[in-house]
């Protein structure tokens, strides 16, 4: 029973995560004077806070390191692809530019001019990338640890700011070690390489660094699914569900991250659905908000790499049609979301267990009890948790699939 309890706090500090004291004495108030009509505005505003949050990610490093192949990684895309950051021998990276996520347009990596080049010495170059406007700093550097990646770390560090040191093109590298010949372990080296970047930003003053060894184009290898799980840390509640609805599905848990992530939204949506004039669902027992319903579910799709722009650019990498990858996840979730796929999900929905109905109203902060709401919180509720876990299910689906052909 203990335990039970523990992990009910737990979900529910992380919901209330999500809001400022202000902002909860504000719901509670409106809720006892007025009831969920006046806290549906406050939960619309909030959820328009979440999709509209800024993310600024600065991506720098040497001249050459491998920074516009790292962002189309992070971005699901290939060079090939529209949008893509330019991949060249040479620099083609002259001032900072931005790339926004595929789907969440408020999310955005920098590709920052290599920090080597004629037209900026590290003198002049922390200055005129403007720092102090990115979110947090990911290093990219490529053979032997230079002392420019050294001034680099140094600074972000003074500015407050987290990075990430990652040593890209490690594919390569081991490759030719292995062409050298002898006895090759290919853990030993990447310990080695590892260690040696370690060591020398311990000694720029930089304890406990994060170093990562990566491939930009092997995601499934080396540090790349460590350094995926690692990068939301230190991040503000807010920006760290942000970017983690911004990753690639590289690994289930990544998978399971963006679950936990949009559960949490579920319970807003389900009070605002229950607030608003509600649209009756033939068939049901309960009325619902049918917009807020496809709304939320497309918008699931999309960030669990499931809409046809992203299917599309896997099915490109991999060899696969999309049509294969969508067999693959075998759901009507896939499809078209309309009225009577709604009402599909809802009629498996009306069978909802009183311990159901506790648990999801134990996650509301500060209101308590909506059973006067009813019907309509619960039904929307439980659409959009069961949506939500056949989603998860056919992201884990279509990403075995995708590893099986890479």
């Amino acid at each position: 029973m203990g335990n039970a309890s523990s992990s009910q706090q737990a979900a529910q500090s992380e919901t209330l995560s999500f809001f400022t004291q202000e902002e909860l004495n504000k719901v509670k108030s409106e809720f006892e004077t007025g009831g969920v009509e006046n806290v549906q505005p406050l939960l619309e505003k909030k959820v328009k806070e979440l999709d509209n949050t800024e993310l600024n990610i600065a991506v720098t490093g040497d001249s050459g390191a491998g920074k516009s192949s790292f962002i189309n990684a992070m971005r699901g895309l290939s060079k090939r692809d529209e949008g893509a950051a330019a991949v060249g021998t040479t620099e083609t990276t002259m001032e900072p530019t931005g790339y926004p996520h595929p789907t969440l347009r408020y999310v955005r990596y920098w590709d920052l001019p290599g920090v080597g080049t004629t037209r900026f010495t590290a003198g002049s170059y922390l200055k005129e990338m403007q720092f102090k406007k990115y979110d947090f700093f990911i290093i990219v550097s490529a053979g032997r640890f230079r002392e420019n990646d050294a001034n680099l770390a140094t600074e972000i560090k003074r500015l407050g700011k987290e990075f990430y040191f990652v040593r890209s093109k490690i594919d390569a590298d081991l490759y030719s070690m292995k062409l050298e010949g002898g006895e090759f372990d290919e853990d030993a080296e990447m310990g080695k390489i590892r260690s040696d970047c370690v060591s020398k930003l311990g000694k720029a003053g930089i304890p406990d660094p994060n170093v990562f060894l990566i491939s930009s184009f092997k995601k499934n290898m080396y540090d790349f699914p460590q350094f995926m799980e690692a990068l939301a840390d230190g991040l503000p509640s807010i920006k760290e569900s942000v970017f983690i609805l911004a990753l690639p599905n590289t690994s289930v848990q990544i998978i399971w991250k963006k679950r936990e992530v949009l559960e949490k939204r579920i319970w807003m949506l389900a009070i605002i659905s229950a607030g608003v004039g509600a649209i009756p669902v033939p068939g049901l027992s309960a009325a619902c908000n049918m917009e807020i319903l496809i709304g939320a579910i497309i918008d699931f799709r999309k960030c669990l790499c499931l809409d046809d722009a992203a299917l599309r650019i896997l099915a490109e990498r991999t060899g696969k049609s999309v049509e294969d990858l969508k067999a693959a996840a075998q759901s009507f979730l896939l499809g078209e979301i309309t009225a009577p796929v709604i009402v599909r999900m809802g009629l498996g929905a009306v069978g909802v267990t009183v311990s159901a109905v506790e648990s999801a109203l134990y996650l509301i902060p500060v209101i308590g009890s909506l059973f006067g709401a009813g019907s309509s919180f619960l039904m929307t509720y439980s659409i959009l948790s069961d949506a939500l876990q056949l989603l998860v299910e056919c992201a884990e689906k279509v990403l075995a699939v995708a590893k099986g052909a890479e």
